[in-house]
C-alpha cells in the first residue's frame, strides 16, 4: 500500500496594485454617474475617488488590473439612463499618489469647462410612485425628482452643475433630504433640486390680480387638485411649468377653449393637448408604437398624432407604464380589457376649436409631478399651450405672467422655484416610422452632437441662426451644441430672451468663439448682432447662404465626413437670401460642407407687396395666375369662378403697376408662396394667414394619402436660361378647370402635391445623373409636409439614389445654425491648410 503523500503547499501571489485616472465627458452631470461609479468600484473593490470638474467627471482608482479592466467596461454599459458617454480617456498613475483607503465621492473642482447639461427629463417611474403613496414623504408633491428625472437647464445658472449654481440655491435642505442627497447608494444622490414638503418650493393658487382663493371650497387635497376642479369646471388657468409659463383648459369644452384663442389672440394655429395617459387619448387619435414610444420618453415632447375617423373612438385602449430597471427606462404595455358585457362610454368629442381644420392632434404625456398630479382625476385631454401674448416669448416669472397673462387667464397655479433658462414644449412627428423634428427644445436641448470625421480640430465658433424659428449654435471641440428653439426674432421680446440665451450659454459652456457664422440676409437681427461681436471681438464672419446651411445641417446629422463628395441638396422653404441678392426659396444645390452651385430653382414669382404676401396669400395666388395666364384670357376663360371674381374686387390697377415696376414686388423662388397660392385659391385662409405656413399645413390636411391621385397635375421645366427652373404655368389651368367641374378640394390639393412630389423628384433624377451625384438631402420647412416628404423620397430612392432627410434638428430654420457652423468651420479650415 502506498503512503499517504504529503499535499505541496499552494502559495498566492497577490496581483500588484496599479493606479489610472479616468475622464468621461459627455453628458455625465447631475445624471447620478457619480453614485453609479461609486456603486460599480465598491463591487469591484477598488479605493480612490470620483469627483466633477468642468470638463466632465474625473475617476481615479487603484486595484488589480483585472479589477480596473472590469470597471472600465462598465462605465458605458452600466451608465444611468440620463448620462451620454461620448469619450473614456485613461492614463496610468503612480498609485501611491491615490491616498483613499475605500472609495469615495469627493468635491468638485472648476477649470476650463468642457461638460455638457442634461435636458430637462420627465418624471422618473420611481418618482412617479412616491408621489402616489400616501404614506411616503413625497406625497403629492409637485417638485419631487431624482437623479433619473427633474429639472436641468431650465434651473441652472453655471458649471459645475451644483445646488449652488442652480434656483434651488435658494432652499436649504431639511436633514431628511440632506441624508439621502449624500448617500451614494441613493437615487437622490447629489439630486441638485432634491427637496420635500418641508424645505423644498411651494406652490399655490390664485386669482388674476393676485386675489386670494379658498382652496378648501374646490378640493380636499391642494392648490394643485383644485387647478384640476377649475379645468372642469371650464375655467381658464395659467400654470407655472418647468420651462415656462402655459396656459390651460378643459380640451372637449368648446366655449372655453374658443374664450382661450379670442383672449390669447391665437385664432387659428392648433393647440397642443395633454392627457392623463395614452388610454385618455385613444379614443381620439392612432397612436404607432413610435409614436408611443416618444410619447413615453424621457424627452416626453409634444407628438402629431392622426385624429381617427369618426365614429372609431371606441377601440380597446392600451395602457402603458414606464419601469426602471438595470438597463434603464424601458416601456412595458399590458391591454386594458372591458369586463363581459361592460358598456363603453364614448368620450366628449374634442372641441373643434383646438385644431381647426386639420386632421392631427399635437398630444403629450405629463412629464412633471405636478402635472400628474393635477391630471390625476381627469379623464379627458387638457389644453396645454404656451403662456404668452401671441408671438412673444413664453412667461417665466410671476410677475411677469400676472401681467401679460392677467387678461387670458381666470386662476395662476404658481411656485417660488425661478425659472433661469425658458425651455419651450418640443414638438416632433413619426415619417416612415423615424422621427421628425419640427422644434427641438425641452428634453433635447442643450444635449450636444459629435459632429462627423474631419471637424475635430475646428476652433470654437458661434454660428447665429436666421430670424424666425431662431436657434444659435456653440461649435467646439468635434460637437455642436444647439441652443432651444427661441422663436421669431421680429419680436422686440424674442430677440431680447435670445440674446440673454446666448450670453448664458457662452457663460455656461466657456465658449470664446474664433469665428462668427450668420445669414446673408442683411436685415435678420442675428445677422446683425454677429456683425457687432465680429467688429467688438475682431472676429472672422462668414456670410452663409441660408439654403446651403439647411443642407449642411442634414449633411451634419447624418454623419458625412467634412471632405464628403458633393451632394444634390434640395431646400424647399418659404424664403432665403441668395447670395444674388434676390430671394430664393426652392433650390436645388450641388453641395458640400464648403461650397455650392445653384444648378434649379423654382421659378421666381413676384411676392405683391413684400412681407404682405406672406400674411395675405390671395397676392400669391394673383401674381401666379397673371404669370401663367394675362387677365384677360383668365376672366374669358374662368371668369365664372368665385376665386376669379374675388380677385377682380381688390385694387388690381394698383398690383397690376406693382408687377409691371417691381415696386415692393420682389421675385421669389419661394415653394412655400405656391403652396400658399394654391390654398387660396380652393378657398384656404385667403384674405389672411394668421400663422406661418397655415395655408400649406392645411392644405395638407385635406390629402387623404390612402385614397389614389388620378391625373396629378403637370408642371413644366423651363430650360432656356443657363440653369432649369421648375415652372408652375401649367399647373393653373389644370386647377382651375377643376375647380370649374366642382371637383372636392381634397382631390385637388392630392393632385398638387402628387403632382410637384413628381416634377421635383425627375428634375433632381436628371440633376443627379448630370452632376454624378448619388445622395440627394431633403431641407427646408416645406419639407415638413408629410405628404410631399414620402412621395419624393420614394420616387428617388426607386431611382437608386440614397436620400438624407433631417431627423434630430429641424428642417425648418431651426437646424440652420447648425449647417452655419459647419460651413464656417470646414471654410475655416480649408482656409488654415492652404
Amino acid at each position: 500500500m502506498v503512503a499517504n503523500l504529503p499535499r505541496p503547499t499552494q502559495v498566492t501571489v497577490e496581483a500588484p496594485e496599479i493606479a489610472a485616472e479616468i475622464r468621461v465627458k459627455g453628458t455625465v452631470q447631475g445624471v447620478g454617474f457619480r453614485p453609479t461609479m461609486y456603486q460599480l468600484a465598491r463591487a469591484h473593490q477598488l479605493r480612490g475617488e470620483v469627483y466633477n470638474d468642468a470638463a466632465g467627471v474625473v475617476i481615479r482608482v487603484a486595484g488589480t488590473a483585472a479589477q480596473l479592466d472590469q470597471f472600465v467596461a462598465r462605465i458605458h454599459t452600466d451608465a444611468p439612463p440620463l448620462a451620454y458617454v461620448e469619450s473614456v480617456e485613461q492614463r496610468k498613475i503612480d498609485h501611491t499618489t491615490i491616498a483613499q483607503t475605500r472609495f469615495e465621492i469627493t468635491p468638485s473642482r472648476g477649470g476650463h469647462s468642457r461638460t455638457q447639461i442634461s435636458p430637462d427629463a420627465a418624471t422618473c417611474p420611481h418618482c412617479l410612485a412616491d408621489i402616489l403613496d400616501p404614506f411616503g414623504r413625497f406625497y403629492r408633491y409637485p417638485f419631487t425628482n431624482c437623479t433619473h428625472c427633474g429639472p436641468r437647464l431650465s434651473i441652472i445658472r453655471g458649471i459645475p452643475y451644483d445646488r449652488a449654481n442652480t434656483s434651488m440655491a435658494t432652499f436649504a435642505m431639511c436633514p431628511t433630504c440632506q441624508e439621502e442627497y449624500d448617500d451614494p447608494l441613493n437615487r437622490r444622490f447629489h439630486a441638485q433640486p432634491v427637496a420635500c414638503p418641508r424645505c423644498g418650493p411651494k406652490t399655490w393658487l390664485e386669482r388674476a390680480a393676485g386675489r386670494p382663493v379658498n382652496i378648501a371650497r374646490l378640493s380636499p387635497l391642494d392648490a394643485v387638485d383644485a387647478a384640476c376642479t377649475l379645468l372642469q369646471q371650464g375655467e381658464i388657468v395659467a400654470i407655472k411649468g418647468i420651462g415656462g409659463m402655459h396656459l390651460a383648459c378643459d380640451a372637449t369644452h368648446e366655449e372655453a377653449v374658443k374664450r382661450l384663442r379670442d383672449r390669447k389672440h391665437r385664432y387659428h394655429k392648433p393647440f397642443a393637448l395633454m392627457v392623463r395617459n395614452l388610454a385618455v387619448i385613444e379614443p381620439y387619435c392612432e397612436i404607432s408604437a413610435a409614436e408611443r414610444d416618444l410619447l413615453e420618453s424621457a424627452a416626453a415632447p409634444i407628438v402629431l398624432l392622426k385624429c381617427r375617423e369618426p365614429g372609431t373612438g371606441n377601440r380597446e385602449p392600451e395602457e402603458s407604464r414606464r419601469v426602471a430597471g438595470d438597463e434603464g427606462v424601458r416601456v412595458l404595455r399590458h391591454p386594458t380589457t372591458q369586463p363581459p358585457n361592460h358598456p363603453t362610454t364614448q368620450p366628449p368629442p374634442i372641441a373643434p376649436s383646438v385644431s381647426p381644420h386639420l386632421s392631427t392632434l399635437g398630444v403629450m404625456l405629463p412629464y412633471t409631478p405636478l402635472h400628474h398630479l393635477m391630471l390625476k382625476r381627469l379623464d379627458r385631454p387638457i389644453v396645454l399651450t404656451s403662456g404668452n401674448l401671441s408671438d412673444e416669448p413664453q412667461c417665466i416669472d410671476n410677475d411677469e405672467a400676472r401681467e401679460k397673462l392677467g387678461d387670458i387667464a381666470t386662476y395662476f397655479l404658481l411656485h417660488d422655484r425661478d425659472i433661469v433658462n425658458r425651455v419651450d414644449d418640443s414638438v416632433v412627428r413619426v415619417v416612415n416610422g423615424q422621427r421628425q423634428t419640427l422644434r427641438r427644445a425641452r428634453g433635447y436641448a442643450p444635449a450636444p452632437w459629435q459632429l462627423p470625421p474631419g471637424f475635430e480640430n475646428a476652433p470654437p465658433i458661434l454660428a447665429m441662426g436666421g430670424g424666425l424659428k431662431s436657434t444659435f449654435c456653440l461649435m467646439r471641440e468635434g460637437e455642436a451644441i444647439l441652443s432651444q428653439h427661441l422663436g421669431d426674432l421680429e419680436n422686440v421680446v424674442a430677440f431680447e430672451a435670445y440674446q440673454e440665451t446666448l450670453s448664458l450659454y457662452q457663460a455656461l459652456f466657456e465658449h470664446e468663439p474664433t469665428a462668427i457664422a450668420a445669414d446673408l440676409h442683411p436685415d435678420y437681427l442675428s445677422t446683425k448682432l454677429a456683425a457687432n461681436i465680429a467688429a467688438e471681438q475682431n472676429l472672422s464672419l462668414y456670410g452663409i447662404q441660408h439654403h446651403h446651411a439647411h443642407i449642411a445641417a442634414a449633411m451634419v446629422e447624418h454623419n458625412l465626413p467634412i471632405d464628403t463628395a458633393p451632394v444634390l441638396g434640395i431646400a424647399l422653404d418659404g424664403l432665403g437670401y441668395g447670395d444674388d441678392d434676390t430671394l430664393w426659396g426652392g433650390e436645388f444645390l450641388v453641395a458640400d460642407y464648403q461650397n455650392f452651385q445653384r444648378v434649379a430653382h423654382f421659378e421666381p414669382i413676384a411676392m405683391l407687396g413684400g412681407a404682405q404676401a406672406t400674411r395675405q396669400p390671395w397676392r400669391n395666388t394673383y401674381a401666379q395666375l397673371i404669370n401663367a395666364l394675362d387677365w384677360d384670357a383668365l376672366v374669358a376663360q374662368f371668369g365664372d369662378l368665385e376665386l376669379v371674381q374675388f380677385l377682380a374686387a381688390q385694387p388690381r390697377s394698383i398690383l397690376d403697376q406693382m408687377l409691371a415696376t417691381g415696386t415692393r414686388s420682389p421675385l421669389a423662388s419661394s415653394a412655400g408662396r405656391l403652396f400658399d397660392a394654391v390654398a387660396a385659391a380652393v378657398g384656404i385662409c385667403r384674405d389672411a394667414a394668421s400663422y406661418e405656413g397655415r395655408g400649406a399645413i392645411e392644405l395638407e390636411a385635406l390629402v387623404n394619402p390612402e385614397i389614389p391621385c388620378d391625373q396629378p397635375y403637370s408642371f413644366q421645366v423651363q430650360t432656356d436660361s443657363d440653369r432649369p427652373i421648375l415652372s408652375a404655368t401649367t399647373l393653373w389651368p389644370q386647377l382651375l378647370q377643376d375647380l370649374q367641374a366642382g371637383v372636392d378640394p381634397a382631390m385637388i390639393a392630392a393632385r398638387f402635391h402628387y403632382g410637384l412630389a413628381t416634377a421635383i423628384a425627375q428634375l433632381a433624377i436628371n440633376l443627379t445623373q448630370r452632376h454624378h451625384l448619388t445622395q440627394v438631402v431633403l431641407s427646408g420647412g416645406v419639407f415638413q409636409n408629410q405628404v410631399l416628404l414620402i412621395a419624393v423620397q420614394q420616387q428617388l430612392q426607386k431611382a437608386g439614389l440614397s436620400v438624407l432627410i433631417p431627423q434630430q434638428f429641424p428642417a425648418n430654420d431651426g437646424g440652420i445654425s447648425l449647417g452655419q457652423s459647419a460651413i464656417a468651420a470646414a471654410r475655416y479650415l480649408s482656409r488654415s491648410f492652404t
